[in-house]
């Protein structure tokens, strides 16, 4: 993934280069872990105990509220998935104490959604071998490629998309079209989107799944994350959240509603009212044209996010 400085008609590569430690890397994730996965830090070499005997690089919490743990490597290692692994089944087992974490770092009202957990390796490259093992065994992972650049700039990218509620290995898969991901995320997951869908109007249904077509369809690693309230779509974070309710879809975006133009009538800021799923500008899609309206504000806070 080469990179290039343009200078005028001239393009320029960039060179690349590498942390000096894997360290360094993590320091760098853990100083901006609101920018990159919109998560806030928990703890950092947390220590499993002295039966485990392992250090879970980061430990945090998204903006779903679900327990985050990020391993990292600065050169392509197996080792980084098993590890991951690893810690997965330990913090299943010790929620006790990620909420104790939690609650010291974030505060005693903090709240932990445990109906997922997010795991976040990051490393240069990951091998074929690995990528098809975690897909076959439908590994609840997100695996991030990284490049560091000369010029201080720094690359990611998810090469695999982790499964929806762990069930599903394939949703990520970039040659599967938008309509047979949305079928396939449609039937998977700790909570479903069928379930959400489940006794609304046709016409409610029907803007629902055009709506959830075209979010699928704007990056092959967009995930559809359904939760208790909401359905998701996200990067490295949230970008729309959608209610699907009796009369109207209700969505929040990650847009900030002073800054954007072209805003319907129906649009609210909600910076500083309570409301479900994440996202500063809330948007009310009652009728076809609302639709329209609304996909090119959910195409815009795609790219302001860094789609």
């Amino acid at each position: 993934m080469p990179l290039f400085q343009r200078a005028k008609a001239t393009l320029n590569t960039i060179e690349q280069t590498n942390f000096d430690t894997e360290k360094a890397l993590q320091h760098l994730i853990e100083q901006n872990l609101e920018t990159v996965f919109n998560c806030r830090f928990v703890a950092t070499e947390f220590v499993t105990g002295a039966l485990h005997g392992g250090r879970i690089d980061t430990l945090a919490l998204s903006e779903d509220k679900n327990p985050v743990i990020i391993e990292y490597k600065k050169a392509e290692s197996s080792e980084l998935i098993n590890q991951s692994l690893f810690y997965l089944a330990w913090i299943q087992d010790h929620r006790g104490d990620f909420e104790i974490a939690a609650q010291k770092a974030l505060g005693p009202e903090i709240e932990v959604d445990w109906s997922d957990t997010r795991v976040i390796c990051i490393a240069p490259n990951f091998r074929k071998y690995d990528l098809h093992a975690v897909q076959v065994m439908g590994a609840n992972l997100e695996l991030w490629s990284y490049r560091l650049y000369k010029n201080n700039s720094l690359y990611l990218e998810e090469v695999f998309q982790k499964s929806i509620g762990a069930s599903s290995s394939t949703s990520g898969d970039p040659r599967l079209t938008a309509g047979q991901k949305a079928a396939l995320t449609r039937k998977t997951g700790t909570y479903t989107f069928d379930e959400h869908l489940s006794g609304r109007p046709e016409a409610i249904k029907q803007m629902a799944i055009a709506l959830q077509e075209y979010m699928l369809g704007l990056d092959p690693s967009m995930e559809e994350s359904p939760k208790k309230f909401y359905v998701a779509y996200k990067i490295s974070q949230n970008i729309m959240c959608m209610e699907i309710q009796q009369k109207r879809l209700l969505l929040y975006l990650k847009l900030d509603p002073s800054t954007t133009d072209g805003l319907p009538k129906s649009a609210r800021d909600v910076r500083e009212i309570g409301h479900y799923g994440t996202g500063d500008l809330e948007l009310s899609v009652k009728t076809e044209a609302d639709l329209d309206i609304v996909k090119k504000l959910c195409e815009l806070a795609y790219q302001r996010v860094g789609g």
